[in-house]
C-alpha cells in the first residue's frame, strides 16, 4: 500500500492527462449547467439553483481522490477555469478563477490535514463540504446575493453544502470505486492503495 507524504510528487504524463480530460469534461458540463440554473432560477429561485452547486466542484476533488498528490486539485481546477474561459462561459472569466482558486484552497488544505492519506467516505464528504464556504463569500459579492436578505442566504449556503458533501464529496468517491473495479486506474494512487 502506497503512502502518499505532503512532499510535492511529480506528476507523470498519465495524471496529467487525467487532470486535463477531467477539467475539459467540467468544461463542457458547465455550458450545459448553466440552461439547467437558469430552470432551477425560474422554478425556485436561488435556494432551487443551490441544490447542484456539487456538480460545479466534483472534477477537482475526484482527480484528487484519483492522483493522491499535493497540487492535484490546484491543477485540475485551473485546468478547468482556463477551458471554461476559452468556452465562453455565461459567469465569466473573472467567477471561474476565483471560484477554481476557492474550490483548490479548500479540498488541498483538507488533504494536507489528513496527509494525503485517508480517502474514506466522511474524509470525501468533509472534503465536499468544505469546498463550499468561501466561493459562497466571494459569489455573495460578485453575483449580488446579498440582496438575497439573511434567512434566504442562510438556507442557500446550508443547500450548497449538502450539495457539495453530496454531489461532490461523496459521488466522487463512488464514481472513483467504480472506476477502480474496472480495473482502468491500476497506475494511479488510488488503484495501488486498494492491493
Amino acid at each position: 500500500m502506497s503512502t502518499p507524504t505532503t512532499k510535492l510528487q511529480r506528476f507523470t504524463t498519465i495524471e496529467i492527462v487525467l487532470m486535463a480530460i477531467l477539467a475539459m469534461a467540467n468544461a463542457v458540463l458547465t455550458v450545459f449547467l448553466s440552461s439547467v440554473n437558469q430552470f432551477l432560477t425560474t422554478l425556485g429561485g436561488p435556494i432551487a439553483t443551490s441544490t447542484i452547486v456539487g456538480i460545479y466542484m466534483i472534477y477537482g476533488v475526484l482527480a484528487m481522490y484519483i492522483i493522491r498528490k499535493p497540487g492535484t486539485a490546484f491543477i485540475t481546477f485551473m485546468i478547468g477555469a482556463t477551458v471554461q474561459t476559452l468556452l465562453g462561459n455565461s459567469y465569466g472569466m473573472a467567477a471561474s478563477v476565483v471560484a477554481a482558486l476557492c474550490y483548490a484552497l479548500a479540498v488541498e488544505l483538507i488533504c494536507m490535514l489528513f496527509r494525503y492519506r485517508r480517502w474514506n467516505v466522511g474524509v470525501m464528504m468533509t472534503i465536499g463540504f468544505c469546498a463550499v464556504p468561501l466561493w459562497f463569500i466571494f459569489a455573495a459579492n460578485m453575483f449580488g446575493y446579498l440582496k438575497w436578505g439573511l434567512p434566504q442566504l442562510t438556507i442557500a449556503l446550508i443547500v450548497r453544502c449538502i450539495s457539495g458533501i453530496i454531489l461532490c464529496g461523496w459521488l466522487s468517491k463512488m464514481i472513483g470505486d467504480a472506476m477502480v473495479r474496472t480495473g482502468l486506474l491500476r497506475t494511479f494512487n488510488i488503484g495501488r492503495d486498494v492491493k
